[in-house]
């Protein structure tokens, strides 16, 4: 059960050292309060660095796609999302879209996508992973911490909780 936070405290506490996305993401996940390290992918509608991703351990992280904002097809469905959730992520934010939505919402997984859409993506192998990426007007880094909640997302250099800056977790 991951520890009790909002984003609005943690930006009240920590301020300008943290980035804020834009507010353009929805929750679709079943967990609507997630955070861990993050795992990079940039693709344009191929999710096959996101399945691939996803099916390594997740160990708590949060994978953060930059998908190009494409409205065209989902990157994310319920079949890769029950992968995420059986090997440990926290979480998965998409720039990009989602689908079966309501599959999704019964995942104890953190997602937040732009939209749902029923179209899948193709999957060519194309795509780039743990590089910094951009999204909502914010750039994240392999490794930076991403907190999510109702009021949105924040990116750290550091980790925020106290447990985590004690633990290194």
């Amino acid at each position: 059960m991951p520890p009790e936070f909002s984003t609005a405290d943690l930006y009240d506490t920590h301020g300008e050292t943290v980035r804020v996305c834009a507010p353009v993401f929805r929750d679709f996940g079943g967990r609507t309060r997630f955070f861990g390290q993050a795992v990079t992918v940039k693709c344009f509608e191929d999710n096959s660095r996101i399945k691939e991703t996803l099916a390594e351990a997740g160990a708590g992280r949060v994978l953060v796609v930059d998908a190009g904002g494409s409205l065209r097809c989902a990157m994310l469905g319920d079949l890769i999302a029950e992968s995420a959730v059986s090997n440990g992520w926290a979480g998965v934010v998409i720039q990009g879209c989602v689908r079966d939505s309501a599959r999704l919402a019964t995942m104890d997984l953190g997602i937040k996508a732009l939209a749902a859409i029923p179209r899948k993506s193709v999957r060519r192998g194309e795509g780039q992973r743990d590089l910094p990426v951009e999204i909502a007007g914010v750039q994240v880094c392999p490794g930076d911490w991403v907190y999510g909640d109702g009021d949105g997302l924040l990116i750290a250099d550091a980790p925020l909780l106290p447990d985590q800056v004690q633990t290194g977790n």
